[in-house]
């Protein structure tokens, strides 16, 4: 082969080689684009807990491929009001309660999740699974964890604030209630309007579950 002939052969490697690279280095940034749009900040937490982006975008893809074998459905009128009707017991509890509040919420939390049909594994692979369509109250769910796993060093306030951050997952979860026969989104009789502290604040009704890391309720000491 001659001089000539070999360097145009390497030259046409090398654009080959430099046309693959871009086409990847393209599709990447596209992959990654819309995992960052899809999970918000649950992608950078991905990444400074798994340790590197490569391994964060392969543990998100791996939950959506996960969730999406679940048989998840919006509750029924009738079960978001039955779970409305058990919410404003819970918060009625928090007022001589709290400890005890936490608890049945908690509970009721995990049933509500476990009737739209997400599998009640440990905590991590519930939030976990969360993320992938309800991102922003999953940071919720796991913020008001954190308190609950204080347990018995959980101040009345910090379990106050568990509960307003659980209140966020317990709307979304009610609030796309169907009809047996029809879709409706209507939340009107399924959120929470909340209860007031001494200065007037207000917290609510799905910010009151909390799951130990094994998967369990939280119980007061």
């Amino acid at each position: 082969m001659q001089e000539a002939e070999l360097i145009q052969l390497l030259v046409v490697i090398a654009v080959v080689i430099a046309v693959f690279a871009i086409i990847w280095f393209v599709l990447r940034r596209r992959k990654t684009n819309q995992l960052r749009e899809k999970f918000g900040d649950e992608y950078d937490r991905t990444v400074d807990s798994v340790g590197g982006r490569s391994d964060a975008e392969r543990n998100l893809e791996e939950r959506q491929k996960r969730v999406a074998e679940f048989d998840i459905r919006p509750l029924t009128v009738a079960e978001r009001d039955r779970f409305a009707a058990e919410w404003k017991d819970v918060k009625a509890l928090f007022v001589d309660s709290p400890a005890e509040a936490v608890l049945r919420g908690d509970r009721l939390l995990a049933n509500m999740m476990d009737t739209r049909g997400y599998p009640m594994g440990d905590f991590d692979r519930r939030y976990e699974d969360l993320t992938v369509d309800h991102g922003t109250v999953a940071r919720h769910y796991r913020d008001g964890h954190d308190i609950a796993e204080k347990r018995g060093d959980a101040t009345t306030e910090e379990m106050r604030r568990a509960l307003n951050h659980y209140e966020k997952l317990y709307d979304e979860l009610v609030a796309d209630a169907v009809e047996e026969t029809s879709v409706t989104t209507d939340r009107a009789d399924g959120t929470s309007d909340g209860i007031a502290d001494h200065n007037g604040e207000s917290f609510g009704d799905a910010d009151t579950a909390s799951m130990t890391a094994n998967g369990r309720p939280v119980r007061p000491d």
